[in-house]
């Protein structure tokens, strides 16, 4: 499903360069729930902005589904991540002025559905995610962990071939926590691909595969334990 090699990543500030990924060769099949680690600094978040399109690579190969997305256009990337990705960030990035209903609707009615069938389907993924009471609720008048749940129900609403997700427990406290990660296992255990960037060892353990990053490069991939 995803394929990298001798991945790079520089960021240049004036005469400053960094360079945070250093030739990463990586594999993703169908279907796995993997987990990336790796202390602060070490390159896991700008790895998963580079293997979800959200940033560009300073060098190296991105296959995605069959797909070289070093050939892509800009507009080609985005319609890509709209119709194959979904994503979870550790700030939710909900809209602040759209319901739960709303938030959850817009990545489907920028596909095309219709509001009536978008709402419905919207609607009916919030409550299987035990969210019907708050369809109608700001995403201020939420908590933390009910605003990631709708951030979860929003990005795999439209049914992506991989969930992409970010820290997407830090902000929330230990029961909050053990909710979110419930979900991903039950999305796993229905075949969605997940990629998921964390810095807690209880949870990446219940991800099929660890991969360790340090100083921009891959130093260790193991099976997870749980």
């Amino acid at each position: 499903m995803i394929r990298t090699k001798n991945l790079t990543k520089t960021f240049k500030n004036g005469d400053v360069e960094t360079r945070v990924l250093k030739g990463i060769d990586f594999a993703a099949g169908q279907g796995e729930f993997i987990a990336i680690m790796g202390r602060s600094g070490a390159g896991k978040s700008t790895f998963l902005y580079q293997i979800s399109l959200l940033d560009d690579p300073t060098g190296g190969e991105i296959v995605i589904d069959g797909h070289d997305t070093h050939t892509m256009s800009a507009e080609e990337k985005m319609l890509f991540r709209l119709s194959r990705f979904g994503f979870v960030f550790q700030d939710y990035a909900l809209l602040p002025e759209l319901t739960a209903l709303e938030n959850v609707a817009v990545p489907l009615l920028m596909q095309g559905k219709t509001k009536k069938d978008a709402y419905a389907s919207s609607s009916a993924a919030l409550d299987r995610a035990g969210l019907g009471h708050r369809l109608n609720n700001l995403p201020s008048q939420l908590s933390g962990g009910e605003q990631q749940r709708v951030s979860i129900v929003r990005a795999v609403a439209h049914n992506p071939k991989i969930l992409y997700a970010d820290e997407p427990t830090a902000n929330l406290d230990n029961d909050s926590s053990a909710k979110i990660m419930e979900i991903f296992k039950e999305l796993h255990a229905k075949g969605q691909t997940i990629i998921m960037v964390t810095h807690e060892e209880q949870y990446a353990k219940m991800a099929q595969r660890i991969v360790r990053l340090d100083d921009g490069k891959i130093v260790s991939e193991t099976k997870a334990l749980s």
